[in-house]
């Protein structure tokens, strides 16, 4: 089944516009079997332009139910259904935004009719709605309102689907953009299809394709994807003159770049983005740990112009230690940046997150919210008032004491001078990977068979691939030891 949808909206912005009416044909494969249409009350008021192309009113939609109002009905209509539209990016991404409003995530297959019909009605001077249809013969009435353009779109994909159908009966490799005159012939109107009988496979076939393909950049071929492996390492998205523009990681990248291309693109720079990538290629990394100490270097070297994160060693904030005069050892969080000398024990993404890291280290450790700038006060912190902090606040508990549990909570998240490998599942079976960090500092990894011994460090450093330490790789090995690694983690000795 297959919801043919149109939208008139105030204007061309997702995140700021609204819909003022929708239209929604159900057809069947064979026929349109339901149909739906109102205008919507956007709250907000149509600019002029609008009303001059679409004919819709402030007035006409004063007394017209509100988005979530029918957002109900059009839930249940499109269940199950593959969302078609002409120029799909516009309608989905305005539906998405106004069912995520409603804290609901309304997601569906989608396939265009405009790159449909570009793919099955080749040369045609325009694909635009309105001049498509009258080149091949669709007669669109209401223009610009919703209901007369999905039920054009709903028309031309009747007639897209019957050439795909004729094209069973015509030999491989021959020119099938003429059959589009001969579509009417093909079914007669009002036609009942035969329930007994199953979807042509060509057509579904089609029809799939086109789906997937709606989704993919227009200059990427889809063999390419078609050959990305199933495992661990880093990808590159190349633009037509070959230069990197973005740098990934994944455990698996065919599924995390098929993700990339499900994503709704909603702004231009997504958009261009998309349009730009013309390749893809890759390096199996086999560890998670590698694929990501990887990707954060060549972010740092590479430079592409889609990559915001990680082109500089930098995180907002950070967990740092200080001594007071009274020598209590105290944690705190702060900025974390170029104008802030101190190196943090842990950079983390914003002050925010840093401040809720703290809270957490401060309940699991017991230690003094004044102590750990949490509580501004003169006297004694919350927790002292209810009996859970010991009394470093007011001098109660020594500094000797109180500083054994700081150093737990260091050590819980910092490997400052810690020497140790990490060791990992390699790029084949046969093979594992190393990452070694000696005296706290990131070195590099490398890969290693089972021929290999090391006995002491210098045999590590004779083999790993060296690269730099930064708080980034920092950040990447506490994050990969606070958690479900710790097992991986060997000791170095000498």
């Amino acid at each position: 089944m297959y919801a043919i949808i149109d939208l008139e909206t105030t204007g061309g912005q997702p995140t700021q516009d609204r819909i003022t009416e929708i239209a929604i044909y159900i057809h069947d494969g064979e026929k349109i079997v339901d149909e739906y249409a109102t205008l919507l009350n956007p709250g907000r008021a149509i600019p002029p332009f609008i009303t001059q192309l679409t004919g819709i009113t402030n007035d006409m939609v004063s007394d017209a139910p509100k988005f979530h109002e029918v957002a109900r009905k059009v839930v249940e209509m499109t269940e199950g259904c593959v969302f078609v539209a002409h120029n799909v990016r516009f309608d989905y991404s305005f539906l998405k935004k106004e069912f995520a409003d409603l804290g609901y995530n309304y997601s569906r297959k989608t396939l265009c009719t405009v790159r449909l019909s570009r793919s099955l009605i080749p040369g045609q001077p325009s694909y635009s709605l309105g001049k498509l249809c009258q080149n091949i013969g669709i007669e669109l009435e209401n223009r610009h309102r919703a209901a007369g353009d999905a039920h054009a779109t709903a028309i031309l994909f009747g007639r897209l689907l019957k050439i795909t159908q004729e094209s069973e009966t015509v030999p491989h490799g021959t020119d099938t953009s003429h059959t589009l005159a001969r579509v009417d012939a093909l079914a007669p109107a009002g036609r009942r299809p035969d329930a007994t009988k199953a979807p042509s496979p060509k057509r579904v076939a089609a029809v799939q394709t086109a789906i997937r393909e709606a989704l993919m950049p227009p200059l990427l071929p889809a063999a390419v994807v078609a050959n990305l492996p199933q495992a661990t390492g880093v990808y590159y998205f190349h633009n037509e003159a070959g230069e990197v523009i973005y740098v990934g990681k994944s455990i698996n990248i065919y599924k995390r770049i098929q993700q990339h291309f499900a994503i709704d693109v909603k702004s231009r720079k997504s958009l261009e983005f998309k349009n730009s990538i013309a390749d893809i290629t890759w390096e199996l990394t086999g560890s998670e740990l590698v694929a990501l100490l990887y990707e954060s270097h060549l972010i740092k070297q590479l430079k592409p112009a889609y990559n915001r994160a990680q082109r500089r060693s930098v995180f907002p904030a950070g967990i740092y230690l200080r001594v007071n005069e009274q020598g209590y050892k105290c944690l705190a969080y702060g900025r974390a940046d170029a104008r802030n000398a101190e190196i943090p024990i842990i950079a983390l993404g914003n002050q925010y997150k840093a401040q809720g890291f703290l809270y957490h280290k401060v309940a699991k450790y017991n230690l003094c919210q004044k102590l750990c700038g949490l509580y501004k006060t003169q006297g004694p912190c919350f927790d002292y008032q209810v009996h859970r902090c010991q009394g470093a606040c007011v001098g109660q508990e020594s500094p000797e004491t109180y500083n054994l549990r700081v150093d737990e909570a260091i050590d819980s998240i910092s490997y400052e001078h810690e020497t140790f490998v990490v060791i990992g599942a390699g790029r084949t079976e046969l093979e594992k990977s190393i990452v070694l960090i000696e005296n706290g500092r990131y070195r590099g990894f490398a890969y290693v068979d089972e021929t290999f011994s090391a006995r002491k460090l210098a045999d590590f450093r004779d083999v790993i691939q060296p690269f730099t330490d930064n708080k980034d790789t920092q950040q990447i090995i506490r994050n990969h030891l606070r958690t479900k690694h710790k097992g991986e983690r060997v000791k170095v000795f000498g």
